[in-house]
């Protein structure tokens, strides 16, 4: 089915582009969400009439967009969850959990806004883009931990996939294993070099 586009729609085309789209998208997607018409020598009169009038809503939601991104763009939220010792979350972090942290801290955003193509599964900081308006996107990062002290550690860049414990042992190891294979070190069970 071809439409005419009333707004811009990503990977699909500009305001105005005439294209070509699969019948049950144009119907349950664009037809219905009043982001196309379909294109009828009637429908192309009528977006003629119309084109200065979205033209001029489009600049305007624009530019209230463009507020919104700079409060949000960059922001780092925080999700706590529980996960396993290898950082597997127990359950996942999808849309609607990032929507209820940016609500916690004021900002209002819906869920078609949020781009995350598949929920995270795991604990760390993970950067997600956010489409503010069809012409605007900005990136924010989520940091998912167990505890509020986890996630100000993985916000410093520290690395928490191991435990404490164990990485106390890797580096007391790695000491022990330095001192053991130092050429310069002396040991008992070594002969004296005898002068000739």
């Amino acid at each position: 089915m071809e439409v005419i586009l009333l707004e811009r729609v990503a990977k699909l085309g500009q305001m105005g582009e005439l294209v070509r789209v699969k019948d049950g998208f144009a119907r349950n997607f664009l037809l219905k969400r009043g982001k196309a018409l379909r294109a009828t020598a009637a429908n192309r009169s009528k977006f003629d009439g119309m084109k200065a009038e979205l033209e001029a809503n489009n600049l305007k939601s624009k530019e209230e967009a463009n507020k919104v991104a700079e409060k949000i763009n960059g922001r780092n939220v925080v999700v706590l969850r529980q996960a396993s010792e290898t950082g597997q979350l127990f359950g996942s972090v999808s849309v609607r959990d990032i929507i209820a942290s940016f609500e916690a801290d004021g900002v209002t955003i819906s869920r078609s806004q949020v781009m995350l193509d598949a929920p995270i599964k795991t604990i760390g900081k993970h950067s997600i883009s956010i489409a503010v308006h069809p012409e605007v996107e900005v990136s924010v990062s989520v940091t998912v931990a167990r505890s509020a002290d986890e996630a100000e550690r993985i916000n410093r860049g520290e690395d928490i996939s191991t435990r404490r414990e164990d990485q106390d042992a890797a580096a007391e190891a790695l000491a022990a294993a330095g001192e053991f294979f130092d050429p310069e070190a002396q040991h008992d069970d070594e002969p004296a070099e005898t002068e000739k």
